[in-house]
């Protein structure tokens, strides 16, 4: 009989490999260090592709009822003066889905596990953190926290940044830390009331300290850069939360701070996604700023190139040398877009000279007068651009 494939992590990205390979018919066990479906808020765009390939599984219709459609994006200065604004509805050509999708990703967790329970060949277990891992050359044993060992025909690590999978393969997780770490705020105030023509999505660009305001259910998320001598206290008092707020909208104050949310920010990219039988997807492969949406999205998209090429393996019998494919294209667009795009966009936000600045509003500007250039920086942003690069490499 043959084992089932192992998934480390019931996250987004742990979820959509087991449906996709569920719906291709391989046997698949998903092992979960928590107790239940994890709630955390975390991360909240689903760009235009990851759209349309939950929508593969099912999963896309429910998550967009459960979400917010964004149809535009903005970047705009301190005083809130208008940079460049796109409509996504210009790719409506290339995507059956031209906008954003602000939803909580737990909101899609919960979705794939009710789309996986009681299909065949599928089980779902928790309160089963993988501790270890081994690859014993026909299959894979995976030791849990408690000491159990599950084995399986092959192991993919979804299981974050801190992955178990990665660590026990011996596989480097390269790059770097920013020195600055991000502050999440989130409030029921209605910033698109107060200010004019705000789009769901808006990045504010500042030397001083940027920030972007992002719309979700019920909530705006505001995001600003905290810098790395100020201690954890004082970003968790009131006063702070206060003083980046009431720079928004100055002579405004009284924020109803929902949620807050401090953490460090990295650029890395695990030496290789693939060692024998055991893999990398999402977080344990590669994380990166979220400055553009593309860590949740770029992990989907690990997930579904992977579970394509895993089926081909495990069914069809094709050479496991397929999977080094996977290796390359998932590695070579992460490495080239995903990881150089949110550099980028960090950097354009916080340009501190008058010349960059002036070149960062000039491209955007251009970019927003002319359909073709905003076409190509829309299908850029909606990561469209690196799906394509990843299918040229063979």
């Amino acid at each position: 009989m043959t084992l089932p494939v192992l998934i480390a992590g019931a996250g987004p990205v742990g979820l959509v490999a087991a449906a996709a390979l569920q719906r291709a018919g391989v046997a698949v066990t998903v092992l979960e260090a928590e107790p239940s479906l994890p709630a955390e808020l975390r991360a909240s765009t689903f760009h235009a592709p990851t759209l349309d390939m939950l929508d593969e599984l099912g999963a896309a219709r429910p998550l967009i009822a459960q979400g917010l459609v964004a149809p535009a994006l903005q970047y705009r200065n301190r005083d809130h003066s208008l940079i460049a604004g796109f409509d996504f509805g210009i790719i409506a050509d290339i995507t059956r889905h031209p906008f954003r999708l602000q939803a909580e990703q737990f909101k899609l967790t919960r979705i794939l596990a009710g789309l996986l329970r009681d299909r065949p060949g599928v089980a779902l277990r928790f309160g089963a953190a993988v501790e270890n891992a081994e690859d014993l050359g026909e299959r894979v044993r995976v030791t849990l926290a408690d000491g159990t060992a599950v084995e399986g025909s092959w192991l993919i690590g979804a299981d974050g940044a801190r992955s178990a999978v990665r660590r026990a393969a011996g596989i480097e997780f390269q790059g770097f830390t920013w020195p600055e770490r991000f502050l999440v705020l989130s409030t029921p105030f209605e910033f698109a009331e107060a200010i004019p023509g705000l789009a769901d999505v808006s990045y504010y660009a500042d030397p001083e300290e940027w920030f972007f305001l992002l719309r979700v259910p019920g909530l705006w998320r505001a995001m600003f850069p905290v810098k790395p001598e100020v201690s954890e206290e004082e970003v968790a008092s009131d006063a702070f939360a206060a003083a980046r707020m009431a720079r928004i909208l100055p002579g405004r104050s009284g924020y109803e701070i929902r949620h807050r949310t401090l953490y460090r920010v990295h650029q890395r990219v695990a030496e290789r996604f693939r060692r024998g039988r055991i893999l990398l997807a999402g977080d344990a492969a590669h994380i990166n700023n979220p400055l553009g949406g593309m860590g949740l999205n770029g992990g989907v998209h690990d997930a579904m190139n992977l579970a394509e090429k895993l089926a081909r393996v495990v069914l069809d019998g094709e050479d496991p040398a397929l999977l080094d494919r996977y290796d390359r294209q998932r590695r070579g667009v992460t490495v080239e877009h995903v990881q150089s795009q949110t550099i980028a966009n960090k950097q354009n936000l916080e340009a501190r000279s008058p010349e960059d600045q002036a070149a960062f509003r000039a491209r955007m500007a251009a970019a927003a007068a002319d359909p073709a250039q905003a076409h190509a920086l829309l299908t850029r942003m909606s990561m469209i651009a690196s799906l394509r690069r990843a299918a040229e490499i063979a």
